[in-house]
Parts: C-alpha cells; sequence; structure tokens
C-alpha cells in the first residue's frame, strides 16, 4: 500500500511537473527564440510524447489511487476527467490541429483571418483550456 502511494505522488507530480514545465517555459522559448512556423514544427514533433507521458502518468495515478483504496472518491473522479482531457487532446484535438498545420503553407505569412488559421485556432484555444484544466487538476491532486 506505501509503495501504491509513492507511485501515486510521482506520477501526478511527474504528470503536472512536465505540464508546466512545457507550456510555461519550454514552448514559450521556442515561439520567442524561432520563428512561428520553426517552432510549432518543433511543439509539433514533441506533441505524441507528452501526450503519451501524460496518459501513462495519469494511468499509473489512477491505478494506485484505485489500489490504494482509501475511500478518496474525489481525488480518482479528478483523475478521471483529467485523463479524458487529456485523451480528447491527444486523440482527437491533435491530430486535427496537425492535419490543418500541414495545409497552412506558413503561419508567418498566413493572414489570421484565413479560414484554416481561424480553424487551427479554434482548436488550439480548446486544447489550451483544456491543458490548463489538467494543470489546475494535478495542482489539486498534490494539494491533497
Amino acid at each position: 500500500m506505501q509503495i501504491a502511494a509513492i507511485l501515486y505522488r510521482l506520477s501526478i507530480t511527474f504528470w503536472t511537473g512536465g505540464i508546466a514545465l512545457f507550456t510555461f517555459i519550454l514552448t514559450p522559448m521556442l515561439f520567442k527564440a524561432l520563428s512561428r512556423d520553426q517552432a510549432g514544427q518543433i511543439v509539433g514533433i514533441l506533441f505524441p510524447g507528452y501526450f503519451r507521458w501524460g496518459l501513462a502518468c495519469g494511468a499509473i495515478a489512477l491505478a494506485c489511487r484505485l489500489v490504494m483504496r482509501n475511500n478518496a472518491l474525489v481525488p480518482a473522479c479528478l483523475l478521471v476527467v483529467m485523463l479524458a482531457l487529456t485523451s480528447m487532446q491527444a486523440f482527437s484535438i491533435e491530430p486535427r490541429a496537425a492535419a490543418l498545420k500541414r495545409q497552412i503553407p506558413s503561419f508567418d505569412t498566413t493572414p489570421k483571418e484565413h479560414p484554416l488559421r481561424r480553424e487551427f485556432a479554434k482548436l488550439h484555444g480548446i486544447s489550451a483550456v483544456c491543458n490548463l484544466t489538467v494543470v489546475a487538476g494535478g495542482i489539486v491532486l498534490v494539494l491533497l
């Protein structure tokens, strides 16, 4: 039981820390140092691994939470929501956004009003809300 509690805490902190590092430090640094197209290409390459990391950490955390069986329904439910949001990003939003990116010749030169850019911006906004929600959920779980 002690091992499950340790693995639970580690997986939550690794997941939340990974999201925070990627979202608040690495991605802004890339977009500041490189052109929008170059930074977007790098982030696009990293996204599949980023989402797999979140899904793996979340699955480990949920399994540990279920093994611990200490009647903590709120953390388990929060984990399920976080995993659902991460799954939606990984299997629905990101593939659609990546397909749109391939159709846009350049984010540096294509106007923001272009229909493909607007659709991409919509998906990006949804993904950002999901991401911030997962970070907030992770912080809550670390504090519980």
